[in-house]
């Protein structure tokens, strides 16, 4: 008998093997990952307000799914940001994690990396590391999806401020991936 899997072991399938990005190194990358997360942030918008319309019990159904597609997006985006900077070989889970979930739920990723000044410092996360901070994100993302269950109730109005709430994110989750791969990223590894 299997069972369903948590919400934390959603997220945590999302980082272990971030996606080849789409893009080659820019000479201006900057210029390109703004041109990215603009188009991102509209496609996740759009997405997400289209996954809110069905009312009540029925749009309750596509809540999982509506967040599992703006992930699938953000997740894209924080590759193609690293491709575009040259530094794919330095996106690991860690780094994932950290560029979409920092935002939400940054207290549950304070053992994965803290930026100090221009630099964010990352530590390199052992798989137990990445499940409990996996767990801890969707936990606090549960409570998200939760209050998201309101906005079934109100089709229209609800699927604008869902899809409006997923263009901010996706632009949040952007910004991140752009501070990891702007600046030096320094790999802590205690002794």
């Amino acid at each position: 008998m299997s069972k369903d899997p948590s919400l934390g072991d959603k997220v945590l399938a999302l980082v272990v093997q971030p996606p080849p990005g789409q893009f080659t190194p820019s000479p201006r990358p900057a210029d390109a990952a703004a041109r990215a997360i603009d188009s991102a942030a509209t496609k996740a918008a759009l997405a997400a307000g289209t996954l809110a319309l069905p009312p009540g019990p029925l749009g309750w159904a596509t809540i999982a799914p509506e967040m599992l597609t703006v992930w699938h997006i953000q997740r894209q985006l924080v590759s193609d940001i690293a491709a575009l900077y040259g530094r794919s070989a330095e996106l690991g889970p860690a780094q994932m994690m950290w560029c979409l979930f920092r935002h939400t739920a940054a207290q549950a990723l304070r053992d994965l990396g803290v930026r100090v000044g221009e630099r964010v410092i990352v530590r390199p996360a052992a798989q137990l590391l990445l499940q409990r901070v996996a767990s801890a994100v969707g936990m606090h993302i549960g409570k998200q999806a939760a209050s998201r269950a309101l906005s079934r109730w109100v089709p229209v109005v609800g699927a604008a401020g869902v899809g409006a709430y997923a263009w901010w994110d996706t632009r949040q989750v952007g910004r991140a991936a752009l501070q990891l791969f702007e600046h030096e990223q320094v790999i802590d590894n205690p002794v």
